[in-house]
């Protein structure tokens, strides 16, 4: 469990492992493999006391109050959970390695999240790039579809360093500038972003060497990448695609894309994604607003909900304040609004003309 959480934070966080015993401070996060622990703590959320049923990370979670400490199991991956906020310690408990080792580097994340929250960082809904030689940093803000990954992942292969593809940490530096850190998870790419940028021989090849991709990664893809196959996936129950799910790690191995550790925001790109447009800069001038889409706060912050009040009250998008001061100093940054397509080439001369603006 500590070598998959050191899979999400050590490129991204410089972390590394240290000898439990030498751990005297701060929050603890313990997990064990234990069904009886797990049945007992399922049985004490199900005695009768008040249950709130909640979505955390896309499953059923049942919370209820066991004195100070908060209690919550999960059924659909057999986790249970153990929270005494007051003291910071988490203990999980459950039935399989491949959910328990998950839930522990999710719940790992999510403790220091909220002490960074507390901390006067903010958390956008966006996607960033590091130029290597200066740190300068450009965040691509739209919603779904409109190719904030594509951006970042394009300049990736560009020479930029990927620092985040879906959220990143931000926090006021100085008198004006914006610090930015990753947001240390998997990041998930479509079967066909996957070939048009030309690494679906890497993935297949991973594959067929015994490798594998994020264990969330549903089996279909897996069969599709061995397959050759890059048509787009969709869910059965949703308009959701179905789509690679890439360990922060193997960006580097696999793709050489290489990873940044943190940044100075430096200019905010708006993308459109247009099949058969024609890759350009598009004139006229958009700006950022506090909004649910801009910081992964409210109804954005959908899936890692604080029901074991790490942040001690914070909103999931950061303080007010803080937000309130990202914001102000975003936009007197530029912004660059950029019309993408599924020509790659033209797509990254695209990018690439927009980013020697900055």
């Amino acid at each position: 469990m500590t070598d998959w959480s050191a899979r999400y934070f050590g490129q991204w966080w410089n972390a590394s492992a240290v000898d439990a015993t030498q751990v005297c401070a701060g929050p603890v996060l313990v997990a064990d493999v234990d069904p009886t622990e797990y049945a007992e703590l399922s049985l004490q959320v199900h005695d009768g006391r008040h249950t709130d049923e909640v979505e955390y990370a896309r499953h059923r979670m049942l919370v209820a109050r066991d004195g100070e400490d908060i209690i919550a199991t999960s059924p659909d991956e057999s986790t249970g959970y153990r929270c005494t906020p007051s003291t910071g310690r988490l203990v999980l408990s459950g039935v399989g390695v491949m959910e328990l080792a998950l839930a522990a580097a999710r719940l790992a994340r999510e403790v220091v999240r909220g002490q960074l929250l507390r901390d006067g960082w903010a958390v956008l809904h966006a996607s960033a790039v590091v130029r290597p030689e200066d740190g300068a940093t450009l965040l691509a803000f739209g919603g779904k579809g409109a190719g904030k990954t594509t951006t970042a992942l394009l300049l990736a292969s560009a020479g930029w360093q990927l620092l985040a593809n879906d959220r990143v940490l931000t926090r006021p530096a100085g008198e004006r500038d914006v610090e930015v850190v990753p947001w240390p998870s998997a990041a998930a790419l479509g079967l066909g972003l996957v070939d048009a940028l030309g690494w679906g021989a890497a993935a297949r090849g991973h594959l067929q060497e015994g490798g594998s991709f994020h264990p969330t990664q549903h089996d279909a893809v897996t069969d599709a990448l061995l397959a050759g196959d890059f048509t787009p996936l969709w869910e059965d129950d949703r308009p959701r695609e179905r789509k690679v799910q890439v360990w922060p790690d193997q960006f580097p191995e696999l793709f050489g894309v290489e990873l940044a550790a943190g940044g100075r925001a430096a200019g905010l790109l708006f993308p459109r994604v247009e099949a058969n447009g024609s890759p350009d800069v598009v004139d006229g001038a958009q700006t950022l607003g506090l909004s649910e889409d801009d910081f992964m706060s409210g109804a954005t912050e959908d899936r890692y909900p604080d029901i074991f009040e790490l942040a001690r009250g914070v909103d999931g998008g950061g303080r007010r304040s803080a937000r309130d001061e990202v914001s102000a100093r975003l936009a007197l940054m530029p912004h660059l609004r950029v019309r993408l397509s599924h020509d790659v080439p033209a797509s990254v001369a695209a990018l690439e003309k927009v980013a020697g603006t900055v």
